[in-house]
């Protein structure tokens, strides 16, 4: 019987293209502005969002290449040491996840750390300044020695394989949208997505929110189109005032937007801790009429506090300084 691996990525059964949904709120609609979401996190249960259109091509690379373990980098809550995770049980890889700060090696496992364990993940924890040598090739050389030969993802999942294969969610929304926002944590999505929007005749343009404070990303950004298309593609730009403060910080501000976004569309507020928890559908949240979602309408927004209400609250901000002309549609992509 033929076994399936991750160069027939139909395994894991992706759902795509992803639901676009548009949101009825009136602090935007009387700025003129319709406001869409993306529902990149419905793409896969355990590999949502970019995580999917992130983590595929590196898992066919790794196959490829012959290789049967994968070793990435995450923080204490990394969705995507929790995807990689995933994948590996899934597509048979053994997994590694090097894991920033030492201290953690003698406590209970985290609710996000004890799922990548149970999926089979060994974690390997590290000191700060350990993990800050995370891109340095002889500090890979002595992983290499410690634990074998593996396929190197790096965190976050982005890298030049992880942009060409975020580049399908800018084709998805090319003619559907004039700007397309997504939440930057390591900026391979933004990277992807502006290349995937550029088309002739199309002028939508790519809009990133860092989740980290920094100022960082855009020369990050800029690296990562270097390594897959040779220069800049498409028209990105970055909006670093909505951190709060940095990774996972929040502001009484941002809580108060997400209790009322709450409200508002029935979105379920779920930290990003608290693994990303359901709730029930409001209704006032509907797929549009374009072949892309469900005759009952997608699952509920879940709205954390590290990406998502960073971004909505962005874009509401956007809305009232008169950031987009009227008759304008924006997208906020929900990466999971």
């Amino acid at each position: 019987m033929h076994r399936e691996t991750p160069a027939h990525p139909g395994v894991l059964a992706p759902r795509l293209p992803s639901p676009l949904q548009e949101v009825a709120d009136e602090r935007f609609a009387r700025r003129g502005v319709r406001l869409l979401l993306k529902r990149d996190d419905l793409i896969h249960p355990e590999l949502p969002g970019n995580k999917w259109r992130k983590l595929t091509p590196n898992l066919r690379a790794a196959t490829e290449g012959g290789h049967r373990t994968l070793l990435t980098f995450g923080g204490a809550y990394s969705n995507h040491l929790r995807a990689t995770a995933a994948a590996g049980r899934l597509l048979g890889f053994r997994t590694v996840g090097v894991v920033r700060g030492d201290e953690l090696a003698d406590r209970p496992l985290n609710p996000s750390l004890a799922r990548c364990a149970a999926d089979g993940m060994r974690l390997l924890f590290v000191s700060r300044a350990e993990y800050r040598r995370r891109d340095d090739s002889a500090w890979t050389a002595e992983l290499r020695a410690r634990h074998g030969d593996f396929h190197l993802i790096p965190e976050g999942g982005s890298n030049a394989l992880a942009v060409l294969g975020c580049t399908e969610l800018g084709r998805e929304l090319r003619g559907r949208t004039d700007v397309a926002a997504v939440a930057c944590g390591t900026g391979g999505t933004l990277a992807g997505l502006a290349a995937g929007l550029a088309a002739p005749g199309a002028p939508a343009r790519a809009l990133g929110v860092p989740v980290l404070r920094g100022g960082f990303l855009g020369a990050e950004v800029a690296r990562l189109q270097r390594e897959a298309f040779g220069g800049r593609r498409g028209d990105w730009s970055l909006d670093d005032r909505f951190h709060c403060g940095g990774f996972a910080r929040t502001t009484p501000e941002l809580e108060r937007f997400a209790a009322d976004f709450t409200d508002r569309h029935g979105a379920v507020l779920a930290d990003a801790a608290a693994g990303r928890a359901p709730g029930a559908y409001a209704g006032d949240v509907r797929t549009t009429p374009d072949g892309t979602g469900t005759g009952s309408g997608p699952a509920p927004v879940r709205l954390d506090r590290v990406y998502v209400a960073k971004l909505l609250f962005a874009l509401r901000t956007l809305t009232d300084e008169g950031a987009f002309p009227a008759g304008s549609t924006v997208t906020a992509v929900i990466t999971g």
